[in-house]
């Protein structure tokens, strides 16, 4: 009897390699300040979601209860930063008040080979945020989270009532 194998289709979107890229490309933006874990979550949530703080067009499509993808982000952004810090492109560096990242020397190199056109948006796009979020503490950030999720708890009772 033949064995079938089943190819499995590589999962891509918010995939270890897509949020690492994505980290890097906001750290590369915030260079030389450093990130928190909680601060790159966020900023990793809001690059693709611009419009929602007023900037840009958002990358990705704006999904009624997408407040809940900050609540599953964490795990692979740690898993997405762990992959960059291999490759040298994310520093991790641990202080007094904890640990936070920051993307090293070798990332600008590697952010300019990144060309296509939602690279080049992305890049666009953390920038923007580096520019008009930039200066952000955990204490900000945790506050800034709470008022999204809810609001977005708000958008999902009043669609379902």
């Amino acid at each position: 009897m033949e064995k079938i194998i089943e190819l499995q289709q590589p999962v891509l979107f918010n995939s270890t390699l897509e949020t690492g890229v994505r980290a890097t490309i906001i750290l590369n933006a915030y260079y030389p300040k450093l990130l928190s874990l909680s601060a790159l979550v966020l900023m990793d949530h809001l690059v693709v979601h611009t419009q929602d703080m007023g900037g840009p067009t958002s990358l990705h499509v704006n999904l009624p209860h997408r407040g809940g993808e900050l609540l599953v982000r964490r795990e692979v952004i740690e898993q997405g930063t762990a992959m960059m810090r291999r490759l040298g492109l994310i520093n991790l560096i641990a202080l007094p008040s904890g640990f936070y990242f920051q993307a090293s020397e070798e990332a600008l190199p590697f952010i300019r080979l990144l060309k296509s056109k939602y690279n080049v948006q992305l890049k666009e796009r953390a920038q923007w945020l580096a520019e008009n979020i930039g200066n952000v503490d955990d204490a900000s950030i945790e506050k800034l989270i709470n008022q999204k999720i809810n609001r977005w708890e708000l958008e999902f009772y009043n669609i379902d009532n």
